[in-house]
């Protein structure tokens, strides 16, 4: 791997310990539109957007009219029930602090956007941190599907081997592996680690990370066994 230049961020259940509302807002919705949903069918599924979750936890594609009222029908909960009460992991606002210390450029490759990201950045202490350009591009899949990490990238304007993904999903992983970009995994997001086995390198989270960063991929260290 090249010089690290930059690092493309997962902001749920990465930066903000927000996984556990994202279900329940879920399961309420789905609740509300007449479709009985267990939390557990939807807890592994937690880290894609709605373009995937939808079908793969009741076969309804997001484009659809039920599609469409499950989809705001989260966004209006989460936002109203849990995101006044969502928190930053410790050490994610000196994470960042340090990363950009350190010369990285900081993106984000999340599904969140509009109010809801301001305020989970707001949370994170990451306004001022991570760069908020618009995408080039418009962009339509979520993760596991790699635009939304390339989309990411193009607007590093670095090479592959020069980026890292640090996310707490096997989502992320997928997503960025697609595209030959190594992921840091953390596991405050609440998946083991048999569940993240393709990450780079994993660690409990952003407080955990920082205190291993100079021997971790940040800073140019192996893989934390």
């Amino acid at each position: 791997m090249k010089q690290l230049r930059g690092v493309i961020l997962d902001v749920d259940g990465t930066l903000v310990d927000s996984n556990e509302a994202h279900v329940a807002a879920w399961v309420a919705a789905f609740h509300q539109a007449g479709y009985p949903m267990a939390p557990d069918t939807i807890r592994p599924l937690i880290g894609m957007g709605s373009d995937t979750l939808l079908p793969a936890a009741a076969g309804i594609e997001k484009a659809s009219p039920e599609g469409q009222q499950l989809s705001k029908l989260h966004s209006k909960i989460f936002e109203s029930a849990y995101l006044p009460h969502v928190e930053a992991f410790p050490c994610t606002h000196e994470l960042l602090q340090h990363m950009r210390a350190h010369g990285l450029r900081l993106v984000l490759a999340s599904a969140a956007k509009g109010h809801i990201m301001d305020t989970l950045l707001e949370v994170a202490g990451a306004e001022h941190l991570i760069e908020d350009d618009p995408p080039p591009r418009q962009v339509h899949s979520s993760k596991p599907d790699p635009e939304i990490v390339q989309a990411a990238l193009d607007r590093l304007g670095y090479a592959r081997d020069e980026v890292l993904m640090i996310g707490d999903t096997p989502y992320d992983i997928e997503a960025a592996a697609q595209l030959g970009i190594p992921t840091i995994a953390v596991r405050c997001g609440g998946y083991q680690d048999a569940d993240l086995a393709g990450a780079a390198a994993i660690y409990d989270d952003p407080a955990d990370l920082l205190a291993h960063y100079d021997e971790s991929p940040l800073g140019g260290g192996a893989r934390k066994q």
